[in-house]
C-alpha cells in the first residue's frame, strides 16, 4: 500500500478526514422530474467532485418516460450545465456519468421492479456495489405507499449478508395527523425505522445546523436562554415570489401544510430544544420530540385567537406589478387557500413557560428571509435619564438562514460625543466573510449522511406525527371557515397578523 493511502487511512480513523461511504446505489423513482434534474443529482455529482463518493457507486433512474442510458445522462448533463454554467468539470462528469442509469417502467406494475433487481445484481458484479441500495422517493406522494409495497413484495426492503437497504421519502409525510400515521404504518410493513430517512432539506442547511452550535458550543447563550431572559421568539420565512407554475400544488397544500409543517417545526425545535446528550440521531431527535409533546394544544375554538390565515392579492414587488393568488395558473378565480400563515405557540415546559413563539411565512412579501429572532427582556432599570436612551431598544439575537447567512446581536452603546446618548447597535457575523470554506447545498450533506447511515438531521415517524398533531386543529377550522384574510403582494401580511401581536404589546420585525 502506498505511504499517502497508508496516511490517509490513519487519519481517517482518527477522525481528522471525512468518511467515505460504502459502495452502493441510489435508486430515483420519479427520475424525469425537476427534483431529480435541480436537486438529487447536481448533489451526487458535487459529491462525487469532492471525491466523497465510492468509485463502487452508482444511481439508477426510474419513471414512465422513455429514455435510454445515454439520453437520461444528457437530460441531467444538460439540467447540471444551466445550474452551474462553466463549472462542470468534464473529468469528473466522465467518471461520475458512468454510474448513471435508466430503466423505464411503471412504478406500480410489479414487472418493474423484478427488472429493477435483477438490474441491480447485473451492477453489483459489473461495478461492485455489493448489494447496497438507497431507494429515494422523488416521484408524487400518492405513489409512496405503492412503491414501498412493491420493494417489499419483491424482496428489495431486507438487508442481507451486512448489506443495507434504505428508503428516502420526500416531504410531505402526509396531509394530516391520520394520513401521516397511514404512511408511517404502510412504510414500517416493509422497512425498519432505521432504514426509513425522512428528508426535510431545511435540516441540511449549513445555518440551520448553526442553531445547534451556537447554542451549545457557546456558554453565553445557553444559561440565558429561558423564559427568565428571553421575552418572545419570532420564526420568520418570508419569500418575495409567488406560486408561480405550482398553482395546482398550491392549491392541494396551501402554505400550512407545504412550510409551517415542517420546515418551520423543525426550526422550532431546534430553538426551544434542550442540549442533547450527544451530538447522535437518537439524542436529537429525542429532544426535538420533546419539544413537540411539550407544545400547548390549540382548542379549536382558539384558532382565530391565535392563528391568521391569508392570501396575497395583486400588488407590487420590486417596482413590478404582479397578480393575485387567484389570477396566478391552475388557481381557482374563488380560491381561498393561504399563501400566508402567521400562530403564536407556547412550549409549556421549564423552559419556556409563559414565552410565545411567534411564526409567520408567506409568498410574495417585501423580500426573501428567514431568520430566527429571540427577543430578550428590557434592563430592569438603567441609570440613564430618559433622553439618553430613547433610541435604546431590548437585545435582540438574530440567526439569519438564508438569504445573508450569518448572526447579528443587537446592543445599548454609547454615541461618540460629550453628551451620553445610548443606542442600538448590531454586531454582525456574516458566514460568506468569516469562513473561506463555500456553504454546500443542503442536499449534499443529507445525501452523504444518509449514504453513511446517519439519520441524525433526518426526521423520525414521531416527530413528523407530532408537527402534524399541533395543527391539526388549525386546518380543522380553516377546513369549516373558509375565510381568508388578504394582503396586496410586496406587503408584510395581512392587518390580522399585525393585530395577532399587539394585543400583546409586540410587533413584528422587519427583516
Amino acid at each position: 500500500m502506498a505511504t499517502t493511502q497508508v496516511q490517509e487511512n490513519v487519519l481517517r480513523e482518527e477522525g481528522r478526514l471525512p468518511r467515505t461511504p460504502e459502495p452502493g446505489v441510489v435508486v430515483i423513482f420519479g427520475a424525469s422530474g425537476d427534483l431529480t434534474r435541480r436537486k438529487i443529482v447536481p448533489a451526487l455529482y458535487d459529491l462525487a467532485a469532492q471525491r466523497r463518493l465510492p468509485m463502487e457507486f452508482a444511481v439508477v433512474g426510474i419513471s414512465r418516460t422513455k429514455m435510454s442510458h445515454d439520453e437520461f445522462r444528457e437530460r441531467l448533463r444538460k439540467a447540471l450545465e444551466e445550474q452551474r454554467p462553466g463549472q462542470v468539470s468534464e473529468e469528473v462528469w466522465d467518471s461520475f456519468s458512468k454510474g448513471i442509469f435508466y430503466l423505464p417502467g411503471d412504478s406500480k406494475d410489479p414487472a418493474t421492479y423484478e427488472e429493477l433487481k435483477g438490474f441491480l445484481k447485473k451492477l453489483d458484479d459489473e461495478r461492485g456495489t455489493e448489494g447496497n441500495r438507497a431507494f429515494y422517493m422523488a416521484s408524487s406522494p400518492s405513489l409512496f405507499p405503492t412503491i414501498v409495497e412493491r420493494l417489499g413484495e419483491a424482496g428489495m426492503s431486507r438487508e442481507e449478508d451486512g448489506h443495507y437497504s434504505r428508503i428516502v421519502i420526500e416531504k410531505p409525510f402526509g396531509r394530516d395527523l391520520k394520513s401521516a400515521r397511514e404512511l408511517n404504518n404502510d412504510i414500517r410493513e416493509h422497512f425498519r425505522e432505521d432504514q426509513i430517512y425522512r428528508i426535510d432539506h431545511y435540516l441540511g442547511k449549513e445555518t440551520v445546523q448553526n442553531i445547534l452550535a451556537l447554542r451549545f458550543s457557546n456558554g453565553i447563550f445557553e444559561p440565558i436562554w429561558n423564559q427568565h431572559y428571553v421575552d418572545h421568539v419570532q420564526i420568520t420565512v418570508a419569500e418575495d415570489i409567488g406560486v408561480g407554475t405550482r398553482g395546482a400544488f398550491y392549491e392541494e397544500a396551501g402554505a400550512l401544510r407545504d412550510i409551517v409543517q415542517n420546515h418551520m417545526m423543525q426550526v422550532l425545535c431546534l430553538t426551544a430544544m434542550e442540549p442533547p446528550v450527544a451530538f447522535d440521531a437518537e439524542s436529537v431527535r429525542e429532544e426535538k420530540v420533546k419539544v413537540l409533546k411539550a407544545v400547548r394544544p390549540i382548542p379549536r375554538d382558539e384558532v382565530k385567537n391565535v392563528a391568521v390565515r391569508g392570501q396575497y392579492d395583486r400588488g407590487w414587488v420590486f417596482g413590478k406589478e404582479v397578480r393575485g393568488y387567484r389570477e396566478e395558473d391552475d388557481v381557482a378565480p374563488d380560491s381561498e387557500t393561504e399563501t400566508y400563515v402567521a400562530l403564536k405557540l407556547y412550549v409549556d415546559n421549564w423552559r419556556w413557560a409563559g414565552v410565545p413563539f411567534y411564526v409567520r411565512t408567506g409568498k410574495r412579501l417585501p423580500k426573501k428571509a428567514t431568520e430566527i429572532a429571540i427577543q430578550f427582556h428590557k434592563t430592569p432599570h438603567t441609570p440613564f435619564s430618559g433622553n439618553d436612551t430613547q433610541g435604546l431598544e431590548p437585545n435582540l439575537l438574530v440567526i439569519r438562514i438564508q438569504p445573508e447567512e450569518g448572526v447579528s446581536l443587537k446592543i445599548g452603546a454609547k454615541v461618540p460625543g460629550s453628551g451620553f446618548e445610548i443606542r442600538s447597535v448590531n454586531m454582525d457575523l456574516l458566514y460568506g466573510t468569516a469562513f473561506s470554506k463555500e456553504v454546500p447545498d443542503a442536499y449534499q450533506r443529507l445525501l452523504l449522511d444518509m449514504l453513511l447511515g446517519d439519520p441524525t438531521l433526518f426526521i423520525r415517524a414521531d416527530e413528523a406525527e407530532g408537527a402534524w398533531r399541533i395543527l391539526e386543529p388549525v386546518m380543522e377550522s380553516w377546513a369549516q371557515d373558509g375565510e381568508v384574510a388578504h394582503y396586496p403582494a410586496g406587503t408584510w401580511g395581512p392587518e390580522e397578523a399585525d393585530k395577532l401581536l399587539a394585543r400583546d404589546g409586540r410587533e413584528w420585525r422587519r427583516p
